[in-house]
């Protein structure tokens, strides 16, 4: 699991219900990382929350919606290469584009 800080938990999808919602501000654990083709956009399941069959068609957290601290880098990249459906995704290229927020915090 990798340390996370919520940094942006505006436009909340209908879908979604609150219970199930990510707080600006509270530090959560990524558990998996995933890329959604269709949507162009990276994602993560977190250990504290879990998005449900009530929230399809969303299967994860957009990954930008989060702060990694630099110490973790890392073991992101680590879990991002053991994530078998991201194989074929070019690592450093996914991770500028996913926007992701790089802290010095401990």
């Amino acid at each position: 699991m990798i340390k996370c800080l919520c940094i942006n938990s505006k436009n909340k999808p209908e879908e979604i219900p609150m219970s199930k919602w990510i707080q600006e501000g509270f530090k959560y654990h990524i558990t998996h990382v995933y890329f959604h083709p269709k949507q162009g956009i990276q994602g993560a399941s977190l250990h504290e929350v879990r998005l449900g069959s009530e929230s399809l068609p969303y299967e994860s957290y957009r990954l930008s919606r989060f702060a990694i601290d630099q110490e973790d880098l890392t073991k992101l990249i680590q879990m991002i290469e053991d994530c078998s459906e991201l194989n074929t995704i070019d690592i450093e290229k996914m991770l500028k584009e996913s926007e992701l927020v790089i802290t010095n915090e401990n």
